[in-house]
């Protein structure tokens, strides 16, 4: 028997907790529940489903990604990427079991001109990144047994990402403005779960040492950057036989493509810390999206 156990996996059917079905496949029990089995936005139903579960590992992938729309819904935004991890650490702290969650680069405002470090001050722009924060705060105030992973730009084979959008579009169009004054990791929802494999393995093992030696905040990204025009331009180069045929691909600056939501200018995370306390280390970018393209081929 896997000496994981029970493995509860929320938010199952997105695209990084479909990866964490691969990765922790060998579970003794793997527990899948989607948006349908397990409503992140009703804090009791919640309570109830981890009891009922009775897990040895939390994984939490389920959030309100729509950084848009929470503009104009804030409530929901908060109560799940909020109040929800608030529920899930609780829970775990109970249990004395690892949660896993995960956060994002928009917990920063971009105006650094270096990578973002984990002790480097928030100030998130949008309503998405003051929720995710709240919710990296909740459970940290909770205490127990975590690690909570800041991501960005997060694609994969499976789900609605940047990565689907500009094959879709590519095949659709013969010309595209994608987007050149934001920088960012583009980091593979492949990438995100083996590494969170290493890393559970290594706290289980023992060898990341104790609770209040490994718990807290780690920035996990693929390495390198880009930005979102480059890498539009990556992928239609990489393609192949994806694409009928390639389009132009034009850089515009943000202020030429308004929305709801700001977003900062530079999201690039140092994965240092990560590096120097599990030794793991994320692809290239470059490397992870033609991963990605090859699961998608035939």
């Amino acid at each position: 028997m896997s000496r994981l156990g029970r493995v509860l996996i929320l938010g199952a059917s997105g695209q990084v907790g479909r990866e964490l079905q691969r990765t922790f496949a060998d579970a003794a029990q793997l527990i899948p529940l989607d948006r349908r089995q397990a409503d992140l936005s009703h804090p009791d139903a919640l309570r109830t489903v981890v009891r009922d579960a009775a897990p040895d590992l939390i994984l939490n992938a389920a959030a309100y990604t729509a950084v848009d729309r929470a503009e104009s819904d804030r409530d929901a935004a908060f109560a799940i990427n909020a109040e929800a991890p608030r529920i899930l650490a609780e829970e775990a702290r109970t249990r004395d079991i690892l949660l896993v969650h995960y956060s994002t680069d928009y917990v920063f405002d971009g105006s650094k001109d270096s990578p973002w470090l984990e002790t480097d001050p928030t100030n998130p722009l949008n309503v998405y990144g003051a929720s995710k924060l709240a919710g990296e705060r909740a459970i940290t105030a909770v205490g127990g047994k975590h690690l909570i992973f800041r991501t960005s730009w997060v694609y994969g084979p499976h789900g609605k990402n940047f990565l689907l959008t500009m094959l879709r579009l590519g095949a659709e169009r013969d010309r595209l403005t994608i987007v050149n004054d934001q920088t960012g990791a583009p980091t593979t929802s492949i990438a995100l779960a083996d590494a969170t494999r290493t890393i559970v393995d290594s706290v289980s093992s023992g060898a990341a040492g104790t609770p209040p030696d490994y718990s807290g905040i780690y920035h996990m990204t693929c390495a390198g950057a880009t930005t979102w025009y480059g890498f539009a331009q990556e992928i239609f180069a990489r393609a192949g036989s994806l694409l009928p045929k390639t389009p132009e691909v034009a850089p515009i600056n943000s202020d030429q493509y308004p929305t709801p939501a700001r977003r900062p200018a530079n999201s690039v995370l140092s994965n240092q810390k990560l590096a120097a306390r599990f030794r793991v280390h994320l692809p290239k970018w470059e490397a992870a999206l033609d991963a990605s393209l090859a699961q998608l081929r035939p």
